[in-house]
């Protein structure tokens, strides 16, 4: 008699656990639109970034005139 053979599956990581339960919760419409604000938020984190380090430049140009 032979032994059933063994198939390895990976575990899922927890971000991957989110999603499963996140696509079980959401509909797709709710998914794309949270996942469009989030892209938003990084945007605008990326923006405010580069404001920054500008507003820096010019102020270091400023005081060496």
């Amino acid at each position: 008699m032979q032994a059933a053979p063994v198939r390895a599956t990976a575990i899922p990581s927890f971000t991957d656990a989110l999603r499963a339960v996140e696509s079980l919760l959401m509909s797709g419409g709710q998914r794309t639109a949270r996942r469009n604000a989030w892209t938003s938020v990084l945007e605008d984190r990326r923006r405010a970034k580069d404001r920054s380090e500008a507003q820096r430049v010019l102020e270091q140009a400023a005081t060496r005139s």
